[in-house]
């Protein structure tokens, strides 16, 4: 989780955002575009209408950074938040998320959008570029095994390889396009079924297909096929693959099965959580 808490600050001392959790203080006034979370904070000040307060802007996250478990945009959530409470005013989730999209332009270059969206609305959204999002309902608990490789990737990077490649053969692409979208529209339906069986062979088949789109690596696909030797419906790499996390469908008697062979897989971590049923 990340959360984010706005303390008074000495007087003409400004705006500053305390990372303790990197050991880093970074200043609002004046921040640069290598500074997402800082310009984040200015964007709201001045959304907000508010003249740069002496206010010191503690951050805590628990989430690994670069590892397409959406840390950025967790972190960015809380700071807006945090500002308008703290400013006793109130922003639509959709004002959160255009602003946190922003800041998302910098971590990643040409973001989906899913994130800021997912986090800013704090449920499950059916999301299409350009159209806006849509809730929908989750039949059954999902419970997932996170795996973290311990390789920081910045998706930025990825997405860059990615177009590059489109561009270059983009016949070949616009297939693997194709076949990734039809894959989501079924995994909707599989989640708003309860059908995790169908759903975990689609996160199979993402996988691979994310493979030939040569966004995974040898950790990742360590990782997903030693959870799926152990027992899980299905693993696929999360984010923009290259390292980071890899998450796997499991059934919850098998999560620690799961997580005990990604651990001998060689996985930095694991995590397990479940998302609740949802109307």
């Amino acid at each position: 989780a990340a959360t984010a808490t706005v303390m008074a600050a000495e007087p003409g001392s400004g705006c500053v955002l305390d990372l303790s959790d990197i050991g880093e203080t970074v200043p609002v006034t004046g921040a640069s575009t290598e500074q997402p979370l800082a310009l984040v904070t200015k964007l709201a000040l001045d959304v907000l209408g508010l003249a740069t307060p002496d206010w010191r802007i503690v951050l805590h996250s628990t989430i690994p950074v670069s590892s397409g478990l959406g840390s950025g945009a967790a972190a960015a959530t809380a700071i807006v938040r945090a500002i308008a409470a703290a400013s006793d005013r109130s922003l639509t989730a959709g004002e959160i998320s255009a602003l946190v999209f922003q800041s998302e332009t910098l971590f990643h270059g040409t973001p989906s959008g899913i994130d800021n969206t997912v986090i800013a609305y704090e449920q499950p959204v059916w999301f299409v570029r350009g159209q806006p999002p849509e809730p929908f309902s989750i039949a059954r608990p999902v419970t997932l095994v996170i795996g973290d490789t311990g390789i920081a990737s910045p998706t930025s990077i990825t997405v860059g390889d990615v177009r590059r490649g489109w561009q270059a053969d983009p016949r070949r692409y616009e297939y693997v396009f194709d076949a990734i979208a039809r894959a989501t529209v079924a995994a909707y339906h599989a989640i708003e079924s309860g059908d995790l069986a169908e759903l975990g062979r689609l996160m199979n088949g993402n996988h691979a297909l994310l493979q030939e789109l040569e966004v995974s690596s040898p950790e990742l696909d360590r990782l997903c096929a030693a959870a799926r030797q152990a027992g899980a419906l299905g693993a696929k790499l999360s984010g923009g693959g290259r390292g980071g996390n890899m998450i796997a469908l499991v059934e919850p008697a098998a999560a620690e099965t799961v997580a005990s062979a990604l651990r001998q897989a060689g996985t930095v971590r694991t995590i397990t959580t479940t998302v609740a049923a949802c109307a």
